[in-house]
């Protein structure tokens, strides 16, 4: 997959902790009550962000698997982990800590997801999870990962997958043609085959479905303005640049597309948060 520098990671995370659906974390939540402990996948964790996140929701004694393919993201998230947890153990390996009032565990494992997910989803994982992840994988790819999880009965719990809606305030002349060409950017092979881009969550739901699992969605969009200007900036230029590298998109028109973007009043990023649990439940 494309690499994510840390510093994009650490410029989203606020932006990503406030669009999480409340009630849908509240509905895992309350899936898990009664449970002493849980073993925990997160795919592409990148810092760690996810479980920062996701940790106070979760019963009190947690065993998380931290995946990633880049080895400096699972060098960053140790180090972020450790510092958010005051942990104990080997700098270099399994992380233990109590965080907010958890006794949180943490192994970590360099994989990449694009190859074999046996060897990542194990048969008594209790739930499998991940963040901005899966609009990047093909739809071939979606449909071996419903397989691979159905066939462990785990719960299925995912944030902040793009949906492809987004509304820049004040309005630009260029942001439809931008727009369309960032889509089509977007649905670039990222190391799983061709992108599923806006479409992954609908065909996460449609396969979690077939497979019999119970699947709740709920919108989870970044709503940006001034405070969020850093995050605003480095979008536009993430933007502009992809939509510029397909083609569509003279260097003009990106060029002052990005500027009046960098400076936009606000902007609302369509995301799509999915919890999926089993049939047995």
């Amino acid at each position: 997959m494309t690499g994510f520098s840390t510093d994009w990671l650490d410029l989203r995370e606020e932006a990503d902790q406030r669009a999480r659906d409340a009630d849908l974390e509240a509905r895992l939540a309350d899936h898990f009550a009664g449970r002493e402990e849980l073993r925990i996948v997160d795919l592409g964790c990148g810092t760690g962000a996810n479980a920062r996140a996701l940790a106070a929701h979760l019963p009190g004694v947690q065993h998380w698997r931290f995946v990633d393919n880049d080895p400096d993201l699972l060098a960053a998230a140790r180090a972020r982990m450790a510092q958010w947890g005051a942990a104990a153990g080997d700098p270099q390996g399994d992380l233990h800590m109590v965080a907010q009032s958890k006794q949180v565990h943490i192994t970590f494992q360099q994989a990449d997801l694009s190859s074999d997910l046996s060897a990542v989803i194990e048969p008594n994982d209790d739930l499998i999870t991940a963040a901005a992840f899966f609009d990047l994988v093909s739809p071939a790819w979606i449909a071996r990962f419903v397989e691979t999880v159905a066939a462990t009965g785990a719960v299925f719990y995912t944030v902040l997958i793009y949906d492809g809606e987004e509304v820049w305030m004040p309005s630009h002349e260029a942001d439809n043609a931008v727009h369309a060409a960032f889509r089509q950017h977007q649905r670039g092979d990222k190391g799983f085959g061709p992108a599923a881009g806006s479409d992954a969550a609908d065909l996460l739901i449609r396969r979690f479905a077939e497979a019999g699992y119970h699947v709740h969605a709920a919108p989870s969009p970044w709503r940006l303005e001034a405070p969020d200007r850093a995050l605003i900036a480095a979008l536009a230029d993430g933007t502009a640049q992809a939509a510029r590298e397909t083609g569509l998109i003279d260097a003009a028109t990106a060029h002052d597309w990005r500027t009046a973007r960098a400076n936009a009043d606000a902007a609302i990023i369509g995301h799509v948060d999915l919890l999926a649990l089993p049939p047995a439940d």
